[in-house]
């Protein structure tokens, strides 16, 4: 797909690189976010990356529309197909189902399938941290084995507690903070992944590698 720029109001620009969850694609997006952030212009706010796209933000007293435009596709053009960073690679202990997981029991039935394959599917998957969002620290992380995409909760809980490993869709994530929710939660981990008072607050970063790690399943 050739890259579009997508006008969002009067200040900001969304660089559409695809329309799919892909790796290669999203390692793209976080190249030029890298780009962007490594030579700050004046009049460029912030670059917001998601999985196949980048929001640019800029200040429209200092940049016109077609002068954002034409950075952006200056950046672009910049952008290499490879991979220009090598991941970190993260193992999370997770205890699963009982109090920890509520939803283990209907993923394992939603499926056909018993909790100890869900636990044994959800562990056997390296994970491509795509983006982060949602509340501080929340990595949005993927693909799922297709043998376990779920959908959301229709109504989302008003009280996740930090750390809960949750489904929906066909990705993975983890409630870095208490906060409602809708995902569907499979265990929980021990791992702090948001510390306001750390360089960098964050335990996850984009294009990180993620693997799961049983410490318990709880019938």
């Amino acid at each position: 797909m050739k890259p579009r720029l997508i006008a969002i109001g009067d200040s900001a620009l969304l660089i559409q690189l695809g329309d799919e969850i892909d790796p290669a694609l999203n390692q793209r997006v976080h190249e030029l976010d890298a780009l962007f952030r490594a030579d700050p212009m004046e009049g460029v706010i912030e670059t917001v990356p998601a999985y196949a796209s980048l929001l640019f933000h800029y200040d429209p007293l200092v940049l016109t529309y077609e002068q954002a435009s034409d950075l952006a596709n200056i950046e672009i053009a910049r952008v290499k197909s490879g991979a220009t960073r090598i991941p970190r690679r993260i193992e999370v202990p997770v205890r699963y189902g009982g109090e920890f997981g509520p939803d283990l029991q209907f993923v394992a039935s939603h499926h056909h399938i018993s909790v100890q394959e869900v636990v044994s599917l959800h562990t056997a998957c390296e994970y491509t941290v795509y983006m982060m969002g949602f509340t501080p620290g929340f990595p949005y992380m993927g693909k799922l084995d297709d043998r376990l995409a779920t959908p959301r909760l229709a109504t989302p809980r008003i009280h996740v507690v930090a750390g809960s490993v949750g489904i929906a869709g066909a990705q993975t994530g983890i409630y870095p903070i208490d906060s409602p929710g809708g995902w569907r939660l499979i265990g929980r981990t021990s791992l702090p992944l948001f510390d306001p008072a750390a360089d960098p607050p964050f335990l996850f970063s984009p294009g990180d590698k993620v693997q799961f790690v049983s410490e318990a399943l709880d019938a």
